[in-house]
């Protein structure tokens, strides 16, 4: 198989195996008696491991050539650990499983994004990358749109069922992909290195000393503080006011979120040649605080509907625009998926806070103050993107330049 199909294959069954039951972690627990406090804590314990793993998953990445075995590896025990939760309703357990899923999954994001560099070099990076989250969002629509089915026939057994099924095709798409059409200097970002010390830097040596990077490190970790919560809050809120089938309406959630994002993925590309990187981060940080407002005001079925478009806008178009931009800020330095796991952690540090910030507002205040405190939470990101804007603005111009690669590391 051509290995940028099999790339794509893997992104699209792929997207199950990273989410596990995640939406559906929320209600389903919910129907096991947990509160939502609860519920945004264990989630958070998760979110934590995945952060702190994500980093020296990345210096894995960069360091060996073994990078389709690391892929079976997490995608089987990520997916393992995902089906524990179907037999063991425990808090301990399920603390212990979402960490194992956490920890696991934390090379899979690096992993894929060095593989598609290694396939297609820096300047078909872009390009290739949007097409691996076009398959991937596609991917989450097919698996929560099964999800939400099979659980509404078959309760929520068929959801981790269906995850299992995931996960053994993931594995087989990753061995479809074949081992010497990955060359693994340019999966790093060292095909144009110039000097040892580049190649000897850290992956927080990489964090500190290149400003763009750290910006953007910053305003998605306050990105993620407001956005992470908001879909499960979203689907426990309407589900607590018995105005949707918590399988049924999660899944629908899902699906409207990744079409949507099915769709940005597909123009992202296409927005970055015209608007660049920073105007197409900057269109992202507006739609979260929108989405918090009009999660507030619509606690109903039918408010999915622009709640989970606001979300796809923004989630889609960052998985294609802040992945590609690390790639152009470290190329040349041979610690690219150092510096995407750096990214990772940091923004995860946002999105592991959420859920317990969430659920604690959500249980005191209630559901629409929660949602109206995320939103103004995210402005932050805003504030700074637009605060450091003419700095940033002439980083991302000039990362288009693959002829002084390694030139912003600095």
């Amino acid at each position: 198989m051509n290995p940028q199909y099999a790339l794509e294959a893997l992104n699209f069954f792929m997207a199950d195996v990273q989410a596990g039951v995640g939406p559906f972690l929320g209600v389903y627990l919910q129907a096991q008696g947990w509160h939502p406090d609860a519920i945004g804590t264990v989630m958070t314990l998760g979110g934590i491991a995945g952060m702190l793993a994500t980093s020296p998953a990345g210096a894995l990445i960069d360091a060996t050539r073994h990078k389709r075995g690391i892929i079976v590896a997490a995608g089987v025990m990520t997916t393992l650990a995902s089906l524990v939760l179907w037999v063991a309703h425990s808090w301990w357990m399920v603390a212990a499983a979402q960490t194992l899923a956490a920890v696991t999954g934390a090379a899979l994001g690096p992993a894929v994004a060095g593989v598609t560099l290694g396939i297609v070099h820096a300047r078909g990076f872009d390009r290739q990358f949007s097409r691996n989250q076009v398959a991937n969002h596609a991917g989450n629509v097919v698996g929560a749109a099964l999800s939400g089915l099979l659980g509404w026939r078959y309760g929520f057994g068929a959801v981790f069922a269906l995850a299992g099924c995931f996960g053994v095709l993931t594995v087989v798409s990753t061995l479809l992909i074949r081992g010497d059409s990955i060359d693994h200097d340019s999966a790093r970002g060292a095909a144009a290195a110039s000097g040892q010390e580049h190649e000897q830097a850290s992956g927080f040596r990489v964090l500190l000393t290149c400003r763009p990077l750290l910006l953007l490190s910053a305003a998605l970790a306050m990105f993620h503080l407001g956005n992470a919560a908001m879909l499960p809050l979203y689907g426990l809120a309407v589900v607590a006011a018995h105005k949707g089938n918590p399988s049924a309406f999660t899944a629908q959630t899902i699906v409207v979120a990744q079409l949507v994002m099915v769709a940005a993925a597909c123009f992202a590309n296409r927005l970055i040649l015209r608007l660049g990187y920073w105007g197409v981060i900057l269109i992202t940080f507006l739609a979260l605080p929108l989405r918090g407002l009009v999660a507030a005001l619509f606690i109903t079925a039918w408010g999915v509907w622009p709640v989970q478009a606001l979300d796809g806008i923004g989630a889609g178009l960052q998985s294609v625009a802040v992945p590609a931009l690390v790639v152009r800020l470290l190329q040349g330095t041979g610690r690219v998926n150092v510096g995407q796991g750096v990214v990772m952690t940091v923004q995860g540090i946002g999105a592991a806070l959420s859920p317990v910030l969430g659920g604690v507002l959500a249980q005191h205040l209630g559901y629409a103050a929660a949602f109206l405190v995320l939103g103004a939470v995210s402005t932050g990101s805003l504030a700074l993107w637009l605060l450091f804007g003419p700095s940033l603005k002439k980083a991302c111009r000039s990362c288009s330049d693959l002829d002084n690669p390694g030139s912003l590391a600095t």
